[in-house]
């Protein structure tokens, strides 16, 4: 089925990125996937977020840019390596559009959980058929909260999505974290310092990687952490590909 489908990668900032997918506007009734390649960390917001929610002064600091996107959800911080981040264009009138804004992920989550379970990942879950789960930290991290079609296993969410619209079709944005430590994103965030610790801790027990969940169920062996991260990236994103509908 890969013949239905354009693949390519994209390599920019995360601004870039967001801003325009090129080859889609130039042919919009073409399904498209793209492989993304930020080539600059930067905490990616919302697009109703306010750009206060973020310490700007730090994160300029550090080198990391913060950027909107033009679809819902809390921010993600989005670096070079980690996450596997996968758009996808799918045409109004295509047989995957769905006008409903929310069963719309309903394939898209299969897609993703279909290709975590072919790298090797058991206890793969996809929300589907029920409402989001909601937390304290959801409007405001995107990994706070599970969403529609958002992937989990052993129940601790791995693959965030959100999608923009326009009348030609949808724009989903897929991000799979492989190693997940969340207190770089809530320093960069304007919360209290108690409220800073309690989603530290929070999203340490929510959220898990996709590279650390491969360790720790055996599918990692004697490879050292980036050779690891890396392999598991370029499995994920084969995997995705290839478990297309």
């Amino acid at each position: 089925m890969l013949d239905h489908w354009r693949i390519e990668e994209r390599r920019g900032s995360a601004a870039e990125l967001h801003d325009a997918w090129p080859s889609v506007a130039a042919s919009p009734e073409d399904r498209a996937v793209a492989v993304c390649r930020p080539t600059r960390s930067a905490v990616v917001l919302g697009s109703t977020q306010s750009p206060e929610v973020v310490d700007r002064r730090l994160a300029a600091e550090i080198g990391i840019d913060v950027v909107h996107r033009r679809s819902g959800g809390g921010a993600v911080l989005v670096t070079p390596d980690d996450p596997v981040w996968i758009d996808v264009w799918v045409p109004s009138g295509d047989p995957r559009w769905d006008a409903d804004v929310t069963t719309a992920f309903d394939w898209l989550g299969a897609t993703w959980a279909s290709a975590l379970e072919q790298i090797g990942l058991a206890g793969v879950g996809v929300q589907s058929g029920r409402p989001a789960d909601r937390t304290r930290w959801s409007s405001l991290i995107c990994f706070g909260g599970v969403g529609a079609g958002e992937v989990t296993v052993s129940g601790r969410k791995v693959v965030g999505l959100s999608q923009r619209r326009n009348r030609a079709g949808a724009w989903f944005h897929g991000a799979c974290v492989l190693h997940w430590d969340p207190r770089l994103l809530v320093d960069l965030l304007w919360i209290t310092g108690d409220e800073r610790r309690l989603a530290s801790v929070s999203l340490s027990q929510a959220v898990t990687g996709v590279a650390d969940e491969m360790a720790s169920q055996g599918g990692i062996r004697q490879m050292a952490a980036a050779d690891a991260a890396a392999a598991v990236a370029a499995a994920v994103a084969a995997a995705f590909i290839d478990t297309l509908p």
